[in-house]
């Protein structure tokens, strides 16, 4: 699975670097999905223009980056000409209730099993994790982001059926690697 679940997205060159390495062609060639719709807070919409960037930043042109807030049904025929999905944070009972009034979850799921990659930033990681009432289901566990780095998960692979949560510092990120999740820094 191409899956890459931060708490604040491409923050470092280490997650940058995973990220460009998944991308399956040049980076200017990548078309990219922008989901703002969990930043529905004044503080989480201040961040939008950072995710953003981090996509701009790994070279992927703006003219390929369409911005999607969840307000329509999108056809699969146009979802699935795009390469990543990039889904934002703020409020993940907001942003999982409209993937779910929209019928995209089923979308979703669809894109990341043919092999796409779909980056999480903060909500829109935590999306996937067991905690959440109606979540993806990537994992078994909880996921707790924008945690202090006394407290923050050891970098290194862990079983995919674990059930302890997982803490992720904003200079962290989990993947998934055959049947486990890597913790990175």
């Amino acid at each position: 699975m191409n899956i890459l679940l931060t708490s604040c997205g491409l923050e470092t060159k280490r997650i940058e670097k995973l990220f460009t390495d998944m991308l399956p062609k040049f980076s200017s060639e990548i078309r990219a999905i922008f989901i703002p719709t969990a930043a529905n807070s004044p503080d989480a919409i201040d961040v939008l223009p950072k995710c953003l960037n981090d996509l701009l930043k790994c070279g992927i042109m703006r003219e390929n980056i369409l911005v999607y807030d969840l307000h329509d049904e999108i056809e699969t025929d146009i979802l699935n000409s795009y390469d990543v999905i990039y889904l934002c944070g703020g409020n993940p009972d907001y942003l999982l209730k409209r993937i779910n009034e929209k019928s995209f979850r089923k979308q979703l799921l669809e894109f990341i099993s043919s092999g796409k990659i779909v980056i999480g930033v903060s909500a829109g990681s935590i999306i996937f994790a067991n905690d959440m009432l109606d979540n993806l289901g990537l994992l078994k566990c909880g996921l707790d982001v924008h945690c202090n780095d006394a407290i923050c998960e050891k970098t290194g692979r862990y079983a995919m059926d674990r059930q302890e949560r997982i803490k992720l510092s904003n200079t962290q990120a989990l993947y998934f690697e055959d049947d486990n999740i890597i913790v990175f820094e």
